[in-house]
């Protein structure tokens, strides 16, 4: 395989890899740095040898994906309050044609999801995000993670019923979050309160991840009436030279919030029902570094 070829290769497979990373650590930059190496590892591997380019990749990107998770692990012990994921552009198009496909794909990105995976062992989050969101067969990914096939059914099972127990369980149509997400900024930048009551579910909660680098609060709110109060407080505040945009971000519609079209939060909410459940705010600055040539 000439190097040409092999980059073409390594080009066609770089989105499942960096989905592969995301997935793994919740973090934009951390995933391209994962990918980069795998780059350095093919570019550097005897290909003669390699049958199946992605499935090679693939392994070798969630080898690296783990070794960094496990890392970021400790990192994460000294964040300052709630930690979420860094925003993650998905808008598959027709890159991926089969709604049924699509569905399992955005949901694996969700912040609900990703939230509960971070709980999990590297061992199970590799297990449930190659076998959950991209389908691989266990031999696979008992060969990938060097483990035996039982052990890797061990794990998927421990891992399935972990996330099924944390993360929500509802459906939502796209459409009716999208509304939602309008009228929600709509009635946020006017401050009102009773229009954005309207729209909570009484036991809303608000996540807010700063990293102690911007103002969020450190503590996750609880209720319609404390959440909405502090969403009409935000308002007063008001951000310099604010403009708006809507993001297809994490599986559903985000909303970018601009200060000097520098990017200041992003915006994303959990719907059912009819009712906002969940708000979640980004504002470490360091987790809005994707969005800035966007």
């Amino acid at each position: 395989m000439t190097t040409d070829i092999a980059t073409e290769v390594f080009v066609a497979h770089r989105p499942v890899l960096m989905g592969v990373a995301y997935r793994m650590l919740g973090r934009v930059a951390d995933a391209e740095d994962v990918v980069q190496e795998a780059w350095l590892r093919w570019s550097g591997a005897d290909r003669s040898e390699v049958r199946e380019p992605r499935r090679y990749l693939v392994r070798v990107t969630t080898r690296l994906a783990i070794d960094r998770l496990r890392q970021l692990q400790s990192r994460n012990e000294a964040y300052v309050g709630p930690w979420l994921p860094e925003p993650y552009l998905t808008d598959f198009g027709d890159t991926v044609p089969d709604a049924a496909e699509r569905a399992v794909l955005a949901d694996s990105v969700s912040l609900a999801v990703l939230v509960v995976l971070e709980s999990l062992s590297p061992l199970e989050r590799a297990v449930f995000v190659l076998r959950e969101a991209f389908g691989y067969p266990f031999a696979d990914i008992a060969a990938t993670l060097e483990r035996s096939e039982a052990a890797v059914r061990q794990l998927a099972g421990r891992a399935r019923k972990h996330v099924d127990e944390r993360r929500p369980r509802y459906e939502v149509d796209p459409a009716e979050r999208r509304d939602l997400t309008e009228r929600f900024l709509v009635a946020a930048a006017e401050g009102d309160l009773e229009g954005l009551m309207s729209m909570l579910a009484p036991d809303v909660r608000l996540v807010g991840d700063s990293g102690g680098r911007a103002q969020a609060p450190l503590r996750v709110l609880e209720s319609a009436d404390k959440v909405g109060r502090f969403l009409v407080g935000v308002s007063r505040k008001g951000v310099a030279d604010a403009s708006f945009r809507f993001l297809e971000a994490n599986g559903g519609p985000a909303l970018l919030v601009l200060s000097a079209g520098k990017p200041d939060s992003v915006f994303q909410l959990d719907v059912a029902d009819g009712r906002i459940q969940c708000v979640y705010i980004i504002r470490n600055p360091e987790k809005l570094v994707s969005l800035s040539a966007d």
